[in-house]
């Protein structure tokens, strides 16, 4: 069942986005070589925690951190822990806030020193391919107009979507019906009405789509372990033009400080 938000509602998750946001600013200015991703999770939670809400992740059906922090080729679900950040690394953070009983969900993909062109292509690609997904989360469009623009963007710069993991609906619970593939047909799928709230988050790779998971039941990687870019928003339907809740303006103002 699709739970549609009224505009209370909205508001209440606005306001959840907008710390898990500024969360999103505080790790960005930590993330540099010699960190632990550990030490990133430990911040993230201080911040939402001092901020009145709680780490939607923490505790979710047993996963045991507060970020999702996912290196090179893990795709999602990584484990914050001693992974220490190194030149050339890219690093998913993925977080969830629960703030006055609604969640908020969002990702971005990060540089540590130098990277590839090829990997800071995927990185941009994978970005855009975010904002294609987001032009079409409009009322009266389906489900596939959105999926399949994050697709044609991403596949027509030559890299691959991840078929297995999509994006979500988000309210009152982290994940809600309906599935947001980022691959699909224009035209298919669930017609987007006003008061939706969707978690739209392409997972694109540079090499193979792919993916197999690690033996811990979270981890998610690439099965050629060539790199895999995350962006994600948590976006509300409206007609003719969507509203996107969480914020990267904090991520890019602590990147250019």
């Amino acid at each position: 069942m699709i739970y549609y938000k009224t505009e209370e509602e909205i508001e209440l998750i606005r306001q959840g986005a907008l710390i898990l946001g500024k969360a999103h600013g505080e790790i960005a200015s930590l993330i540099k070589e010699g960190v632990t991703t550990a030490e990133l999770d430990k911040r993230a939670e201080e911040f939402i925690r001092d901020h009145g809400a709680v780490p939607s992740f923490l505790n979710y059906n047993g996963f045991p951190y507060s970020l999702c922090i996912s290196p090179n080729a893990v795709v999602v679900h990584g484990f914050p822990g001693k992974h220490i950040l190194r030149n050339g690394d890219i690093i998913s953070v993925d977080g969830g806030v629960y703030y006055k009983g609604y969640h908020s969900d969002s990702a971005y993909t990060h540089t540590v020193g130098e990277v590839p062109e090829e990997v800071k292509k995927l990185l941009e690609v994978t970005k855009e391919s975010l904002y294609k997904g987001i032009e079409k989360a409009v009322a009266g469009n389906r489900m596939g107009d959105l999926s399949n623009a994050i697709q044609l963007h991403a596949e027509s710069n030559g890299f691959t979507v991840v078929r297995e993991l999509v994006g979500h609906g988000i309210g009152r619970n982290l994940h809600e019906a309906p599935e947001v593939p980022n691959y699909g047909k224009r035209g298919q799928g669930v017609k987007l009405q006003e008061g939706m709230v969707l978690a739209i988050e392409p997972m694109i790779n540079l090499g193979t789509r792919n993916v197999v998971q690690e033996d811990d039941g979270w981890t998610i990687r690439t099965r050629d372990k060539k790199p895999s870019a995350h962006f994600e928003h948590t976006v509300v339907i409206r007609k003719g033009q969507p509203e996107i809740l969480t914020t990267f303006e904090y991520i890019e103002k602590a990147k250019k400080a």
